[in-house]
């Protein structure tokens, strides 16, 4: 089901986790897993983005919408897949507006992309699991609730943040961000269904214009290139 809330995360979410909404979450899940579906991903990665990403160290907050339904591909990260996984087409997307954004940027062959959460990018969806191939299956069962109370608990802390929003779902955030000291860039999803509004929105010199101005050194948005199988 859910595992704890990570102990860095604890102090500042022990509302979320004792609120009715998040008890009704869980027993949302308990009943979809007894009844046979499968939830993705797995439990052990369901907090994965807030166990790579303590709240000290969010330079910058990534939220998407709810984990890609195939089952293999999500494990806790907004957008990223495992490395042995083929890259996501919202992904490539990102990848392409990357490389037209910030000249050197260099794809890689996989989708993995821990090593951004690592150095404070905060990778959350707005909704946190997925019944198996069927996207969006869990809006609406509480993760709403609970991801509002990370955002405002990061929109208390005085330290600056960019919070870097894709998609409506992420959009229906920006009113939870209202301290001056933070900045947000709105864009369309990344999905084939949206990527022709994504192109173009040069985002990530977006945000890193926010963190220069504040002088903090920009995001360093390059990948390593490990192995994985092709994207075609």
């Amino acid at each position: 089901m859910l595992p704890p809330v990570p102990d860095a995360w604890r102090s500042l979410l022990s509302g979320a986790v004792h609120s009715p909404s998040f008890r009704e979450l869980e027993r949302f899940l308990a009943a979809e897993e007894a009844a046979g579906q499968v939830v993705l991903p797995a439990a052990t990665d369901r907090f994965r983005a807030l166990a790579l990403t303590p709240p000290q160290a969010v330079r910058v907050v990534l939220l998407g919408q709810d984990p890609y339904p195939t089952p293999g591909d999500a494990h806790g990260l907004c957008f990223s897949v495992p490395p042995d996984r083929r890259v996501p087409r919202s992904l490539r997307n990102v990848y392409r507006e990357l490389a037209a954004d910030l000249p050197g940027f260099a794809a890689p062959e996989h989708g993995h992309l821990e090593a951004w959460a690592r150095r404070g990018l905060l990778m959350l969806n707005t909704v946190l699991t997925v019944r198996a191939h069927a996207a969006n299956s869990h809006r609406g069962q509480g993760w709403e609730e609970f991801t509002d109370h990370v955002i405002r608990a990061l929109n208390e802390r005085p330290e600056p943040i960019v919070f870097l929003l894709w998609g409506n779902a992420a959009h229906a955030k920006a009113e939870l961000v209202t301290a001056d000291r933070h900045a947000l860039v709105r864009t369309a999803h990344p999905s084939p269904l949206s990527a022709r509004r994504f192109f173009g929105c040069r985002c990530f010199s977006a945000v890193n214009h926010h963190l220069e101005r504040w002088g903090q050194p920009p995001f360093d948005w390059s990948l390593p290139g490990t192995p994985a199988r092709p994207t075609a």
